[in-house]
């Protein structure tokens, strides 16, 4: 017994120093990638802590590999854009305007069930006072009440240099219109960091080199 109490310490050490190492995100709302290295931390934990005949090092060692793998991932997907959509996705809008957007719901597989609860975990049961609503990459869903202001949320147009589709079809803007916005701002959008464009033609532009935003 006292062998066993021994190990759970070192493994719950162990697997703290880990996730603190794999960042304050990997406490919240977990990624795909993240929930899976969570999930395999847990099971090898489990097997290293039920069977003592099982060495501690072949408990430790695969969680510091996987610790590494989730630390390569991040790395990857800070440097590649493309990459970080592969693993992550994208957000997606699922009701503008106060419609909901059947066909994006059965990309998600979402039901409209789903949708309601939803809305009712942030206290609204009309859904006529939902002007946009959009699903996260880790699924939750962000909801933007027409009493919250008279237009919809800023799109992101731009993203780390790369055109975000979606962004653009929401805010209705082609790569004509979208390059005679950012010579107006003197930038490139290889340039731009993060570029979001609003309903009421509000741009704002931040460059990758400053990091400091400009309105127009």
């Amino acid at each position: 017994m006292l062998i066993i109490m021994i190990r759970t310490v070192i493994l719950y050490t162990v697997i703290i120093a880990a996730i603190r190492l794999m960042g304050k995100k990997q406490l919240g709302e977990l990624q795909p990638s993240e929930l899976v290295t969570t999930i395999l931390i847990s099971n090898i934990a489990t097997l290293s802590i039920e069977d003592p005949t099982i060495p501690m090092l072949i408990g430790i060692v695969p969680v510091l590999m996987i610790v590494c793998i989730d630390v390569l991932m991040s790395v990857l997907m800070l440097k590649s854009p493309k990459f970080r959509r592969a693993v992550t996705g994208s957000p997606k809008i699922i009701i503008s305007e106060g419609v909901i957007d059947r066909k994006e719901l059965e990309k998600l597989r979402y039901t409209i069930d789903d949708v309601l609860e939803a809305m009712r975990g942030e206290s609204i049961f009309d859904i006529s006072e939902v002007r946009c609503a959009i699903v996260e990459t880790t699924g939750k869903i962000n909801f933007f009440k027409k009493t919250d202001g008279n237009t919809d949320p800023p799109c992101v147009v731009v993203k780390d240099g790369i055109t975000e589709p979606d962004g653009m079809e929401a805010c209705g803007l082609d790569e004509k219109r979208l390059k005679e916005l950012l010579t107006s701002h003197g930038t490139e959008k290889d340039s731009v960091f993060l570029m979001t464009l609003g309903r009421d033609g509000k741009c704002t532009v931040i460059r990758r080199e400053t990091g400091k935003g400009e309105k127009a």
